[in-house]
């Protein structure tokens, strides 16, 4: 039998016919130790986009992409659109580099709090570095991820 002893699949109803493999990871794998390893954070804000100032907000997320484009932390960064719901999708190699891009773009969000509310607030990351992020963050009431498990190329 492959990897691990066998396991009934708990979703069939069929007597448990179908075996499921458990393969714990080997100690030492570096799913055992991503965690800890990784420093990437990503912070996830939601806009809600006033009526009637939706081109307003586009235009204003162009000057954003262009002003964080200067930043050498950041990963990625671009805006996505359901209606008048509007999403950053940004990450940076750590924390102080999430905090240089808040920084950085400030003066934007105050523009941008003028024609929109944020309506939800994430921030995702080992908790190493979330620790550096929770007191300056404090204000914006961010509910935060820890990063457990995962991998990245």
């Amino acid at each position: 039998m492959p990897g691990g002893r066998p396991q009934h699949c708990p979703m069939c109803n069929n007597g448990g016919s179908i075996p499921v493999f458990e393969t714990p990871a080997p100690i030492g794998s570096r799913s055992e130790t991503m965690a800890t390893n990784d420093t990437c954070c990503t912070i996830v804000p939601y806009f809600e986009v006033k009526s009637g100032h939706l081109d307003e907000f586009k235009a204003l997320c162009e000057r954003f992409v262009a002003k964080t484009e200067e930043e050498s932390g950041c990963l990625y960064y671009g805006f996505s659109f359901d209606g008048h719901t509007a999403h950053c999708r940004e990450g940076y190699v750590d924390g102080p580099a999430l905090l240089a891009h808040v920084e950085n773009v400030t003066p934007l969000l105050e523009e941008a709090f003028k024609i929109s509310t944020l309506a939800r607030l994430e921030v995702h990351g080992p908790e190493a570095e979330l620790e550096k992020l929770r007191e300056p963050l404090a204000a914006l009431n961010a509910q935060y991820f820890t990063l457990e498990y995962g991998f990245r190329r």
